[in-house]
């Protein structure tokens, strides 16, 4: 028989498994809705309203929060409320310091450590990419392609750090999308990156993805100063 203590920490432990499980769908969700901007910067978020919409529990959505303030995507501010972190354009400029040399060397290590599958992954991917016309589905298979790439590099702290970035970045880009031009030409660039990682050359992988990260990141600039003097 087990003992009545070991049964009390088997159900405290099936609780917190359930718990975090929701906590991650419920992260997931609004950290979706942040950076498609169906929450838009600087609104209000209501604890209550995400409970009823996603079914979950009080603790799940305040898990949730938590780690979205930590990823700089809401702000909690005692006393006055919960916010989607405002837009702003020195933010853009300075989350593109930090990016680049971190994606470069994420594919720098890729090269070293990528393995066949992340390779036919990426190339079936781009191969769906050819016949897409849509900016939102292109901007998906974009980023599938940079945490890809994020895997491919083998180092769980670099990978943590450019998926909050990328979130980041992400966030810009919707925001941008409907003035970025040649959306298709700008994600198939990832198939010569692949090309270079496939032959080992990692400072022209580099480069590669520094050129299209920088193209992006002008494009988005661009689109934020036309909005900002409209």
């Amino acid at each position: 028989m087990i003992p009545y203590e070991a049964l009390i920490y088997q159900q405290y432990i099936r609780q917190w498994i359930i718990i975090m499980s929701l906590s991650q769908r419920a992260y997931d969700e609004i950290k979706h809705r942040i950076v498609t901007l169906v929450l838009q910067p600087g609104s209000v978020i209501s604890e209550n309203s995400l409970q009823n919409e996603l079914g979950v529990g009080r603790t799940p959505i305040r898990e949730a929060l938590q780690q979205l303030e930590r990823d700089k995507l809401v702000e909690i501010i005692p006393r006055r409320g919960i916010f989607v972190s405002d837009v702003e354009l020195i933010d853009l400029q300075r989350l593109h310091e930090v990016r680049v040399p971190l994606e470069r060397l994420a594919i720098q290590l890729a090269v070293r450590r990528g393995q066949e599958q992340h390779w036919r992954e990426m190339d079936a991917l781009l191969q769906e990419a050819q016949y897409e016309c849509d900016n939102n589905h292109l901007l998906a298979i974009d980023e599938k392609c940079h945490r890809l790439i994020y895997q491919a590099a083998d180092n769980k702290f670099l990978e943590d750090t450019l998926n909050v970035n990328f979130s980041q970045s992400l966030r810009w880009w919707y925001y941008a999308l409907p003035r970025i031009k040649e959306m298709p030409t700008k994600v198939l660039e990832h198939r010569q990156m692949l090309d270079a990682m496939i032959a080992g050359d990692a400072a022209r992988a580099a480069d590669i993805l520094e050129q299209h990260i920088c193209d992006f990141h002008h494009e988005i600039e661009q689109a934020m100063l036309q909005k900002m003097t409209t």
